[in-house]
């Protein structure tokens, strides 16, 4: 039971810091492209559907999931944080 509380919280933790940042796109756009990857390379390596990368870094999705978050950020190896900067 507690275990689902905080689970929750962290849910709605995630879902507080990734309202309103239209720049989580371009920060993984920058990333990727710091590390030389193209998008195609960043779908394989973080095994995020290579449609919904493209989406998220132009904008289209503009809520994640933290899973994908965090299977981007650490084929980019960052934080999720650090991605939502």
């Amino acid at each position: 039971m507690k275990a689902n509380i905080i689970l929750i919280l962290c849910y709605q933790n995630f879902e507080d810091m990734t309202r309103d940042k239209s720049n989580i796109g371009d920060n993984i756009k920058k990333l990727r492209a710091k590390l030389d990857l193209t998008q195609d390379d960043l779908a394989r390596k973080s095994g995020v559907k290579y449609t919904t990368l493209s989406k998220i870094e132009s904008g289209v999705v503009t809520k994640q999931t933290v899973l994908i978050m965090a299977k981007i950020a650490e084929a980019l190896n960052t934080s999720i944080e650090h991605l939502l900067k």
